[in-house]
């Protein structure tokens, strides 16, 4: 633990943020890291609670206690020895995950908890700036051969764990840059690219041979990846959108959130392809845009349509308002249903619940205008919610460009998975269990939101690991990979 009476004597801190007038001129990263110093004191508050739930609430298992006590005693490389333990890629979690673990945290229950997610980060960040951070190279090669299908985080920490237990793995993506959501569906100004860059770097110091461009079910089959290799790892995305029941309109300007964030994210990485899109090219600047989707992914095009310089921005969700506080008796240690605010949204947004847009309107081909309604929820007599429209509710909500962010129904069935002839679960996703991740086609396992679907960048870490460990156990017989 860290200092035993440091909950009781430091009040919780976390990162700052630059103001937005600042922040919204670039797309670089604005958060502002605490001073190590800083750092260490937070990890003081860490207190001896017997059990630590927040191991609970990290899908990574992270030894959250472990490494906030080493912070504290200013053993940082140590700190980052363990935190590799459990995590491959610390500092794509520091930055973009919802922090589970911290809802989870005992002081939680009626403190402040703990600052984890910013003493991971500043952990592995120090490690880069350090110099502590080296690619393991295996030292004996198995003489097996792994592909792996998708360059996604569960599909990079399933490859970098495979290559270091010796196995030769071919890592192929249908993008023409490695990182699958990481790299053209999170915003530059959350995550900064040469992060990628840097571990991608280090997994072929490792061994790792990527092969970006290279659609697998496409440009090579699945039957050609099953007898040049001796297992294959499904490691794609949930990359079906959820659409609008709209009725039939030919009205230009409503767009999938990740064509919208896809073509930004290759702007500023500088390249031209997003121009020959089949969507065409799509920019906020100058509009009035609605938001359709109250999560993660439309928050997202709230920052980046702010950045593009909309006129005004909106983002509706179909749910009813959270309450502002969570009751913490009924909900803790789990993640609890709460009103949140994020980073994008401070920045200039309204936001409207329990709304459902209906119809849309516009002239000249073009969308101009949202007709909506208001929704109530209630239970019906099964337990489930049910929603029922308000009477006389109905209002027009103007709209140059619609985003629709609702979320994802799975992986796309072709050609992929089609070719794999894999099983299906319900869902559309392929069936595996996280006790070995097989497909029920020999040889082929899944992981990730292909297997699980939509889901965290923590929870498809964890599963590649998990996986990369199935697979060695499939290979060797036994495997010293940690799971």
């Amino acid at each position: 633990m860290g200092k035993p009476t440091g909950f009781l004597e430091i009040e919780r801190q976390d990162r700052g943020y630059q103001k937005p007038a600042e922040r919204l001129k670039n797309w670089k990263e604005f958060v502002k890291p605490m001073a190590p110093a800083a750092v260490s004191q937070q990890a003081a508050r860490c207190m001896d609670c017997g059990i630590p739930f927040c191991h609970n609430g990290c899908p990574v298992n992270n030894q959250i206690p472990d490494w906030n006590n080493l912070v504290y005693r200013d053993q940082w490389q140590v700190a980052l020895e363990n935190l590799h333990t459990t995590n491959n890629f610390p500092e794509f979690t520091g930055r973009i995950c919802p922090a589970p673990c911290e809802a989870s945290c005992t002081l939680n229950i009626d403190e402040n908890p703990v600052t984890i997610k910013s003493i991971e980060c500043e952990i592995v960040d120090r490690g880069w700036r350090e110099g502590w951070i080296a690619p393991l190279v295996p030292g004996a090669k198995t003489g097996k051969r792994v592909a792996v299908v998708g360059s996604g985080p569960a599909g990079l920490a399933c490859s970098q764990q495979l290559a270091r237990a010796g196995h030769e793995v071919v890592l192929f993506e249908k993008n023409d840059r490695i990182g699958g959501l990481l790299r053209y569906g999170i915003p530059d100004f959350k995550m900064e690219k040469h992060l990628i860059d840097r571990r991608i770097e280090q997994m072929q110091a490792e061994g790792v041979e990527f092969r970006p461009g290279v659609e697998v079910g496409v440009a090579v089959k699945i039957d050609e990846l099953m007898r040049a290799f001796d297992a294959v790892v499904l490691s794609g995305g949930a990359e079906q959108p959820r659409d609008l029941d709209l009725p039939e309109h030919e009205f230009a300007g409503i767009h999938f959130a990740m064509d919208f964030l896809t073509q930004q994210n290759k702007r500023v990485a500088g390249d031209d392809e997003w121009k020959a899109a089949p969507a065409g090219a799509i920019s906020a600047k100058g509009k009035h845009v609605v938001v359709i989707g109250g999560g993660d992914t439309g928050s997202d095009c709230i920052g980046t349509s702010n950045r593009q310089g909309a006129a005004s921005v909106t983002q509706l969700e179909i749910l009813p308002q959270p309450p502002e506080k969570e009751n913490k008796a009924l909900t803790w240690p789990d993640w609890p249903l709460k009103l949140r605010t994020s980073s994008s949204q401070e920045e200039g947004c309204d936001r409207d619940f329990a709304v459902l847009a209906k119809r849309a309107l516009g002239s000249e081909g073009r969308i101009n205008a949202l007709e909506c309604v208001r929704v109530e929820w209630t239970k019906a007599a099964d337990g489930r919610m049910a929603m029922a429209e308000v009477p006389g509710s109905e209002f027009e909500l103007k709209a140059d460009l619609v985003l629709l962010a609702m979320g994802f129904l799975g992986p796309r069935p072709e050609p992929l998975l089609a070719q794999a002839a894999v099983d299906l679960d319900p869902r559309g996703n392929v069936r595996a269990n996280v006790n070995d991740y097989r497909s029920s086609v020999p040889r082929i396992f899944s992981c990730g939101d292909m297997r699980r679907g939509q889901s965290l960048v923590v929870w498809a870490i964890r599963e590649g690991r998990q996986c990369a460990r199935s697979v060695d156990e499939f290979l060797m017989g036994t495997s010293d990979l940690p799971r």
